[in-house]
């Protein structure tokens, strides 16, 4: 699919010193005489959800700041199935990986409508070189992504369907608000979590009997966390 804002590509149009969220994104500690080094342009781009902001194996050209929404990151397995390996939020960034390769990794697909900042390579080089402050970020972005990588494998394939359905609800909570979560399509979260889709939905609707968790609109997306404690029982 098309982004939907595309006519300012390139041009430079995102204005990163008033940006709503800059104290989550790439350029938090970035100051005035940072901001005068960047001389490639940075922009504002918007996805409609499903579509595909770039491909496993693609030339990596930049690196992409999550302003809104959420996106999938997903790899093939050796048999060919998709896998989805991590879901990023507003303040990641999606593909940080381009910064010590000439590919991207992974399918970034939007699960939702999203808001992203595209950032050029020879941007994020230039500043990590000449700003500490900078390269302190990054390197903070960077284990952040380890560590969150590394959480997925952990809470995300081990375990009963229960408990990995739970840790995925537990996951997806809003940082600001924890009573609420965030889901997305059961063949999106069987796919992360290596279940079946009828797995997924069984194990959803066990919880909602259960009181653990309440669905709170149409789609079944979104639901109120109501005992947190019962979502991941050891």
């Amino acid at each position: 699919m098309i982004p939907l804002k595309t006519e300012s590509a390139w041009r430079g149009t995102a204005d990163c010193k008033t940006c709503g969220i800059r104290e989550l994104v790439l350029f938090a500690d970035l100051d005035e005489h940072d901001f005068g080094l960047i001389h490639a342009p940075i922009d504002e781009l918007e996805y409609a959800a499903g579509a595909s902001i770039f491909t496993e194996g693609g030339a990596a050209k930049g690196v992409f700041t999550l302003r809104q929404g959420m996106v999938k990151l997903v790899r093939s397995t050796l048999d060919g199935r998709p896998r989805i390996v991590r879901v990023l939020r507003a303040g990641d960034v999606v593909g940080l990986e381009a910064l010590a390769s000439p590919h991207y990794d992974s399918d970034a697909v939007t699960l939702t409508p999203v808001s992203v900042c595209r950032i050029p390579l020879e941007v994020v080089q230039k500043l990590s070189s000449s700003s500490p402050r900078l390269h302190a970020q990054l390197m903070k972005k960077w284990q952040h992504a380890l560590k969150d990588a590394d959480d997925w494998l952990a809470d995300m394939n081990f375990g009963s369907a229960r408990r990995r359905v739970g840790n995925l609800v537990l996951k997806m909570r809003s940082a600001e608000n924890r009573e609420i979560s965030m889901l997305f399509s059961r063949e999106d979260m069987g796919a992360m979590l290596d279940l079946k889709l009828e797995t997924v939905s069984r194990e959803i609707s066990r919880l909602v009997r259960d009181g653990a968790i309440e669905q709170i609109d149409k789609q079944g997306r979104i639901y109120r966390v109501l005992r947190a404690g019962s979502l991941a029982p050891d």
